[in-house]
Formats: structure tokens, sequence, C-alpha cells
């Protein structure tokens, strides 16, 4: 997270600038592990897949998410902290211990988010999470119904575009919607030539429904987060952070960056925040299909 950090030019000044009291964030994903990174940002936690009452993460993939968005770096100095490290996180578990999960199971976590968005305060939810088209489209169209009504109730929703590119019309379903915040992957040349890029495999649009997909990226190789399997060996932790690559870790690194502009611009909606987003994003001279508006800049962004 320190070279992605110092790649979109979020500064520690930058990040003090945007004041105290950390954005909620919203998060439906595998669950979360409790990591010293999180302190007591995990404000509540809902198990739809297992119904267990205490949060967890059985597959590591919700942990690294979260880490991405708002973890402290404690562990490590500050060195793999998140880009909005004072976030709060609500947590749904919609995902079992293989990251596979049923329509059914988001459907009720988006409900869960929207009946509780006011008394958590939730303004951003994160979904990094990739989709295939499922058969039984009136299922499938309730879903994407609820994810509009997210956006309609005032949520900023994040979603991943998917690891099913490069082909066109490769962008996941929750991502294709036209009012949703859709992130790819790009490393914007950081790893020059090498080969097994995220951006090699990102969701690419258009859309069925929105020409202009995805909306913005953000870099997804390599990203090193929180390891929900750390050990603690008397008052040390063993492999407390660990490296995936997607464009699963590209969308919370957005929603990190959403909510540190909610954090110094709080009266913003969700309109005014995709419109920031994209009209601060630097252009990587690539086809539309595949960065969108372009990489996200968090340092162009906050000011």
């Amino acid at each position: 997270m320190l070279r992605v950090r110092n790649q979109l030019g979020c500064s520690d000044e930058l990040v003090r600038a945007c004041g105290k009291g950390g954005i909620t964030i919203a998060m439906l994903d595998t669950g979360i592990a409790f990591h010293p990174d999180f302190d007591n940002r995990i404000i509540a936690f809902r198990d739809f897949v297992n119904g267990r009452p205490e949060a967890y993460d059985d597959s590591g993939h919700g942990t690294h998410v979260a880490g991405c968005m708002c973890g402290s770096g404690k562990l490590s100095e500050g060195k793999y902290k998140g880009i909005s490290p004072e976030s709060r996180l609500v947590v749904g578990k919609v995902l079992d211990y293989k990251g596979d999960g049923i329509i059914e199971n988001m459907a009720v976590g988006i409900e869960w988010v929207l009946k509780n968005r006011k008394k958590y305060d939730i303004r951003i939810l994160n979904i990094s999470i990739g989709m295939g088209e499922s058969a039984d489209k009136d299922r499938m169209n309730a879903l994407l119904e609820l994810v509009d009504e997210a956006w309609r109730c005032g949520l900023v929703v994040v979603c991943a575009a998917g690891n099913a590119g490069p082909k066109p019309m490769t962008i996941s379903p929750l991502g294709a919607r036209k009012r949703v915040i859709t992130v790819g992957c790009h490393e914007g040349g950081y790893f020059g030539n090498r080969e097994h890029l995220c951006e090699s495999y990102s969701g690419r649009g258009p859309s069925p429904y929105e020409m202009k997909k995805p909306d913005i990226v953000a870099p997804g190789t390599d990203i090193i987060s929180c390891n929900a399997f750390l050990e603690k060996r008397g008052w040390r932790y063993r492999n407390a952070y660990v490296a995936k690559s997607g464009t699963s870790m590209a969308t919370p690194i957005v929603s990190g960056a959403i909510a540190l502009l909610l954090q110094k611009y709080p009266f913003y909606s969700n309109e005014q925040v995709k419109r920031k987003l994209q009209n601060t994003a630097r252009d990587l001279k690539e086809p539309w299909n595949k960065q969108g508006f372009g990489m996200l800049q968090i340092n162009y962004l906050l000011t």
C-alpha cells in the first residue's frame, strides 16, 4: 500500500488536512478478521452465509479489501496502511471461504445495509465482487434493482469491474450499472512491461446499461494489505500482511479515496462524488473501455 499511496499522491499531510472523524464504509465480502490494524473501527458485522454472531473471515479476501480501504498500518509502522485510516466499517459476510456466493445472500446483504444506513451513518458501499451472468434473469434483475436503490438512497456504491477481461463487454453485472462507480485495474506503467498485471484481465466495457465503463482505474497488482490469517507469537505478530491482485483490490482503494473526500466535504452527494472522481482522474491514453476516465489521483481529488 505504500507504493500505491505514493503513486496516487495520497500523502500523510493530505490525509490530515481532511480533518478528524472517519466516514463509515459498508463492505459486502467474505467477512473480516480482528486484525490490529482495524483498531475498534468495526462497528457492525452480519453473517449471511453461516449465521455466526462474531466477526470472522474464513477466506481472507474481505480482510485484505478492508485493509486497502482503511487499515491503520499499526503492525507495519504505517507502511501498509490503507487510504482512509480513520474510516469505520460495517461488514456483511455474503461469500463463503472459497469466495463463492449466491444471489440471495448478496441481495439480503444490500437490504441490510439500506436498512441500517442511517443507524451507522453509512456513506459508501464497497462491493469488491466479480459476478457472472445468472441464468435466472428475474433473480439477477432483482439484485441489480437493489444496487440501483442503494444509489437512489444516497449511498456512493463502488463496484469492481471484475477479472474476466480483456474482451469487451466483460464488466461484472453489478459494476455494469449506470449509476455505480465501476473500478478497473491499471498500474499506470509502474511495473514496466512485466507480464500478468491486473490490467491485462480487468473487466472491460462497454456494459449493457452504460457505454462508458469502467468509470475509473486504480492499482490492483501485488497489493500488500491485511492478512486474516496472521499469527500472534507473544507480543509479536507474524504474517500480518499479504499480497493479492485483482479489481477487488483496486476497488477499495477508490472507496478509501472517496471516504477522504467525504471526510473533507461531508455534504457532497453521491453524484457530486462521482463527477469529482471522474474530473480529477489522470488520462493514461488507454482505450476508454479499459481505463474509463483514467487513473485515480487522490491529490487532485482532494483539492
